[in-house]
């Protein structure tokens, strides 16, 4: 892998830090990358399905999950897990994400982590072959292309710092905090950095210096290295066999601070946990030693590395780098209160999904009802078969005449010269859990019996010890010996259309048993309508979890609503047609019961 990043790679990012996330957008923004550097979250304990964060002076949605799982499979090209976990967490969400695989890199920023669970998540990871960051790290930048969340600081410090653009420098370094301002020294002195990681400041680490320079080595922007160690480890020592062996050839520019380590009566440690020396060939002036006489570039003090990088970088004759065009993120920037995703109106001609409304609406385009429904509700293009299905129901809900209490209500409305809006809301009023909601519930309580295996006997027992009478079956007129016609057009057309229609079938064998003891407790029509909807989904589809979510929202629910304002609109027109007068109900109609009220 001779580049750690690319202007494409996108991350998951664990924990909804969202300043950092903010800071990575902010770069993907100056930048101009085309897509956001965060394809999601993960955030156990959030409620929202998205967060939103700025892109620029607009906003864009960054999807939430509660595991690293759902938003691996939701965003399968998501290759860098951002593991912001704290230490006591940090080593399990790695492993979960190395079991779950699809990661080629993983930051990590605890610290603390116990070194008995570090080493052997590193030895996972490097069994993997997935890069690990860290364990406490600030994490690496690909100038130009990616950066991982605070590394670089502000949008400001990032420009001054040329970390805005590739420059020729590979940079590996312990510390985070030294990284930002090696960073800064390169900048003045050369032409900016190619690629450049903190590894972390704990004992042990996931990729260590070695790992890093030989991908250096591999990547054709890297021209030469910086490496900045620091006392405690040997790591160093891998780097100067790499460099005598021949695997690395490009020049190295390095130092390991702590020199003053020796002037310490006895050992001591810095602000790493690995910066400790516990034997000779771990201090700071030994390592620095051996490297210069591997021939390594390495600087008398560390005061001296700024002009050893301007000698070494001007000694290879570099190219110019031009300065690419920028973004300027605003200053001052306002969140939306509203957010929109299913249309659009800014533009010369609204769309429907991205699809002008002209692609959809005119008769020549072979496109109907069921089409601007999809589009509309589901943010999806539906099959012919779907949609047409979609255009049936609304067909078939569309009137049951006017003596259900929805078409009553807008006849009474109407008739006391209320508009046709008033009129329809009155009707619509009364669509629920007793009139139009036995879709909603055929679908959800079916769906159940189906998913957790109950036979019809049990399903009906099951119903029983809740309480309610079964959604969907019943019907006041209509019998087996008398049937729906609804109800059988609406089967036949499944059986001609559909895939299949596991639950319909399933359904078929509970009426069966119910009209065993009652002639009429058959299908009717909404409990069909809501059994072939989760039969629609899944033939689509679907996940299990987003069909429960359709049928939880109302949004079979709403297809009746669709369906029945046809009807209603029919009946408030033939009310104003008629030119009908003030309805009263009729007195002989009302059983009066009116008692001489008690005096308290």
């Amino acid at each position: 892998m001779a580049q750690l990043f690319t202007k494409d790679t996108q991350a998951i990012f664990w924990n909804n830090n969202k300043t950092a996330i903010q800071r990575m957008l902010d770069y993907d923004y100056t930048i101009k990358r085309e897509t956001p550097s965060v394809a999601a979250i993960v955030a156990p304990t959030a409620s929202g399905k998205f967060e939103k964060f700025f892109w620029g002076a607009d906003e864009i949605m960054i999807p939430t999950y509660k595991t690293t799982a759902e938003a691996k499979a939701a965003q399968p090209q998501a290759d860098v897990l951002l593991n912001f976990a704290s230490f006591r967490t940090a080593y399990d969400v790695t492993m979960e994400a190395l079991e779950i695989g699809g990661f080629k890199t993983i930051m990590i920023t605890a610290e603390g982590i116990p070194e008995r669970l570090a080493r052997k998540m590193n030895q996972t990871a490097r069994d993997a072959g997935v890069v690990v960051i860290g364990p406490a790290t600030v994490g690496g930048i690909a100038p130009g292309a990616f950066k991982i969340a605070n590394v670089g600081g502000t949008i400001e410090n990032i420009v001054n710092s040329k970390l805005h653009r590739t420059g020729s420098c590979g940079l590996v370094t312990r510390s985070g905090g030294l990284f930002n301002e090696l960073s800064n020294i390169i900048a003045i002195n050369a032409d900016g950095i190619a690629e450049g990681v903190a590894i972390g400041g704990d004992r042990f680490v996931g990729s260590v210096f070695i790992d890093n320079l030989l991908r250096m080595q591999d990547n054709p922007d890297v021209k030469y290295m910086i490496l900045l160690g620091e006392v405690g480890g040997t790591e160093e020592y891998k780097v100067i066999e790499a460099v005598k062996s021949g695997k690395i050839t490009k020049p190295i520019i390095a130092w390991c601070i702590g020199t003053i380590a020796k002037y310490y009566d006895s050992g001591v440690q810095f602000g790493h946990a690995g910066a400790s020396a516990n034997a000779e060939r771990e201090t700071a002036e030994a390592k620095n030693k051996a490297m210069a006489e591997a021939g390594i570039h390495v600087p008398a003090t560390f005061n001296d590395l700024p002009a050893k990088i301007k000698e070494v970088y001007e000694s290879l004759n570099i190219a110019p780098i031009p300065e690419p065009e920028m973004n300027v993120v605003p200053k001052v920037r306002r969140s939306k209160q509203f957010i929109c995703t299913i249309s659009d109106d800014r533009g010369e001609e609204a769309t429907y999904a991205g699809f002008p409304i002209s692609s959809v609406a005119l008769p020549s385009t072979g496109k109907g009802i069921g089409d601007v429904i999809s589009l509309l509700w589901f943010k999806k293009q539906y099959p012919k078969w779907a949609t047409d299905f979609i255009e049936t129901v609304i067909k078939t809900v569309a009137d049951h005449g006017p003596a259900v209490s929805g078409a009553h209500n807008a006849k009474v409305t109407a008739r006391a010269g209320k508009s046709v809006v008033e009129s329809l809301v009155t009707g619509l009023l009364t669509i629920g859990p007793r009139f139009g909601g036995a879709i909603d519930g055929a679908a959800e309580h079916f769906k159940y019996a189906d998913d957790n295996g109950l036979t019809p006997a049990e399903f009906l027992n099951h119903m029983k010890k809740q309480g309610i009478p079964i959604p969907g079956i019943g019907h006041r007129i209509k019998s087996l010996k008398n049937p729906d016609l609804r109800v059988k057009g609406l089967m036949d057309f499944a059986a001609e259309n559909f895939p299949k229609t596991p639950l319909l079938d399933y359904a078929r064998t509970v009426e069966a048993l119910t009209t065993s003891k009652k002639e009429n407790l058959i299908l009717n029509v909404d409990g069909t309508i809501g059994i072939l909807m989760v039969d629609m989904w899944r033939a689509l589809g679907y996940p299990e979890e987003e069909i429960n979510e359709f049928i939880a929202s109302g949004t079979l629910n709403a297809f009746f609503i669709a369906g029945r304002t046809i009807g209603f609109i029919g009946h408030v027109l033939d009310e104003k047609r008629l030119a009908m007068p003030m309805y009263r109900h009729p007195m002989d109609d009302i059983l009066y019961d009116v008692q001489k009220a008690e005096e308290i």
